[in-house]
């Protein structure tokens, strides 16, 4: 899994790579919020949304938030599993329920807001 634009970006920015055969192994009832970022080589917005979370990697570290990820090209059971009609999409979970779905790249203040704001629900296990 080589991204050519920002080689480095799993290094820098650790995410877990999760495949859709094992997706629910990653998605604990834990109460944790898990964002999966859905993207693919050398794909030009996905290559957007790395460099502006590289350039305010801080603003995108929660202490309650995960992140996971998949490169939809590598594994196209992801993105029909989620219907995607393109990338990047975020996917925010809290355990298996899915809350919400952030597609394309909204740019980082409205990202950051999105996830505060589900951050900021509150959480009743069932």
């Amino acid at each position: 899994m080589t991204d050519t634009t920002h080689p480095r970006f799993f290094w820098q920015f650790p995410m877990k790579l999760v495949r859709q055969a094992r997706l629910a192994e990653f998605l604990p009832e834990d109460g944790q919020l898990r964002i999966l970022f859905l993207w693919g080589k050398d794909c030009p917005n996905c290559d957007i949304a790395k460099g502006q979370m590289l350039l305010a990697q801080e603003r995108f570290s929660w202490p309650d938030v995960e992140w996971l990820h998949d490169n939809v090209y590598e594994d196209p059971s992801m993105g029909i599993h989620f219907g995607l009609h393109g990338i990047p999409a975020f996917l925010v979970f809290r355990g298996a329920k899915k809350l919400g779905r952030i597609g394309q790249w909204p740019g980082t203040d409205a990202f950051i807001a999105a996830i505060d704001k589900l951050r900021g629900e509150s959480y009743a296990p069932v």
